[in-house]
């Protein structure tokens, strides 16, 4: 009987058109400290013309106007270069910055204080209908031309870093790096701001980098070893170059 009942509760109600415009525009001044007035950021931020224009659109397409919808996109689309599919479903407090090249596809959902960066790319993977773009849940961050492919969900508070290909799920509080994206175990992905968002998604780690100082770390271990095994002192690589695989080429070149 409780999950029956459970069951039948309403969801919280979302908020109207207007007060959801207000709070789009409100959440720039949170996010970008280059805002300074009303009349700036309705007049000169393409991200937020897109999002207003979505809003309508999106309730013009829920109705059944569906050519309505898709022009007016359109229209929206040619005045801010972001093309935000009319079908896609977009959570509270969403700020797209500098919005140039942003792409969002009709079957995407977006949830509460999300922010994308220039470039980005939520894409779809399949030719066929139904669900085919990713899911995005409350307070990601995905930076400058980061490309999110495919039915695959973002969890919650999640950072993209800049350029990734992502197409597998990402588990919530993790940074993702690298094409294809890989999840990285970082704290930095868990520190959030006073406003419950980290925008700090220049500060990634480079997995790359690590991988390449375990490899030479291991290498310094077996060079010992073996010189263990042949009665011989173990190596002193204090005046090699350690940076690449090039070795004595890039010392020499260096020297010349």
């Amino acid at each position: 009987m409780p999950e029956t009942i459970a069951m039948t509760l309403p969801s919280p109600a979302r908020p109207g058109l207007w007060p959801t415009l207000r709070e789009d525009l409100a959440c720039v001044f949170r996010r970008d400290p280059a805002a300074r007035s009303t009349l700036e950021v309705l007049t000169t931020y393409p991200g937020v013309h897109a999002l207003l224009a979505h809003r309508v659109a999106h309730r013009l397409w829920r109705s059944g106007w569906r050519y309505p919808a898709r022009f007016l996109s359109f229209l929206s689309r040619t005045l801010s270069n972001v093309d935000i599919h009319p079908g896609a479903t977009i959570g509270r407090r969403f700020f797209i910055d500098h919005g140039a090249g942003v792409v969002i596809g009709e079957t995407a959902e977006i949830g509460d204080d999300v922010t994308l960066y220039h470039g980005v790319t939520l894409g779809g993977t399949s030719w066929n209908k139904g669900k085919r773009h990713p899911t995005l849940q409350d307070g990601v961050v995905v930076g400058a031309g980061a490309k999110i492919l495919g039915p695959i969900t973002i969890g919650e508070r999640v950072r993209v870093g800049a350029n990734s290909v992502v197409v597998k799920d990402v588990p919530a509080d993790r940074t993702v790096v690298g094409v294809p994206g890989r999840i990285v175990e970082t704290r930095l992905a868990a520190a959030h701001a006073g406003s419950g968002i980290s925008l700090d998604h220049h500060l990634l780690p480079d997995p790359v980098a690590r991988s390449i100082a375990c490899l030479v770390e291991r290498i310094d271990t077996l060079e010992r070893e073996l010189a263990a095994l042949r009665d011989q002192p173990p190596p002193d690589h204090a005046d090699d170059c350690r940076s690449c695989s090039a070795g004595e080429l890039c010392c020499d070149h260096e020297a010349g």
